[in-house]
């Protein structure tokens, strides 16, 4: 089992949907205690199941390559950088590879990251690297419009569906924003993609014996203009978990 022992926010403190707030651009990527045990994992599915993980239309090659940039430059305290590549908190050393920028993100950093671009009047999934999903697949989603991908969730309706399109539409460069989920899990296992099409299991009940959280961000290349989703998965003991 690969859990935290913390999580940095107070999962109690519920927000009415899409409940987001401003992030210091300082605090985007985050280390925890779980980093080695999460990069072995995303290694190894990178490994044996990179087609299922990651996924980049040509058309955001570009925005794929300044992300790559942006989190070189924006990388945490516990990394180092010289001219032999990238130092990690956990020893290992990660050379940048400029022809595959998702590939160098899921060996440099816990987060997922998705790339939406702006089509007519809907951002649209342009590549991601989504090693820890949570009851959805990155196949099914690739390419598709947000009110597409959202389809199943509950309880996100025309109402939410418009004011999550206008948050996307109005993400300000250098004004990142960040939102959370909290749900209990009976299994703490990070990779657990589920198809649309199987039948909705029931949700875990509140006193399971993990609790699973996402810190979702959203910011805005530069460059590019694309909008960048990340998510950085919390999973804990039920009773490590304070409020």
């Amino acid at each position: 089992m690969i859990l935290q022992t913390a999580i940095p926010y107070d999962v109690a403190a519920s927000r009415p949907l899409p409940g987001v707030a401003p992030l210091d651009p300082a605090q985007w990527l985050i280390v925890d205690d779980a980093y080695a045990g999460q990069m072995t994992e995303r290694a190894r599915l990178l490994a044996e199941r990179r087609a299922d993980v990651l996924w980049l239309d040509p058309r955001a090659q570009a925005a794929a390559s300044e992300l790559l940039s942006l989190v070189l430059g924006a990388l945490p305290e516990g990394f180092l950088q010289d001219e032999r590549g990238v130092l990690c908190p956990d020893g290992r050393r990660v050379q940048p590879d400029a022809s595959d920028p998702l590939g160098t993100l899921g060996a440099l950093v816990q987060e997922d990251v998705c790339l939406l671009m702006k089509e007519g009047t809907e951002h649209v999934l342009r590549g991601a690297l989504l090693c820890f999903p949570a009851s959805w697949t990155l196949r099914e989603k690739a390419g598709r419009p947000l009110r597409a991908i959202h389809g199943p969730v509950e309880p996100y309706d025309e109402d939410i569906a418009r004011r999550v399109q206008r948050l996307f539409d109005g993400v300000r460069v250098g004004r990142p924003l960040w939102r959370f989920n909290a749900l209990s899990y009976e299994n703490p296992a990070l990779y657990q993609p589920r198809s649309e099409a199987a039948p909705r299991l029931p949700p875990a009940p509140a006193d399971a014996p993990y609790l699973r959280s996402e810190r979702q961000s959203v910011l805005r290349l530069p460059v590019t203009g694309a909008v960048v989703f990340s998510i950085h998965t919390f999973v804990l003991r039920r009773d490590a978990v304070s409020g």
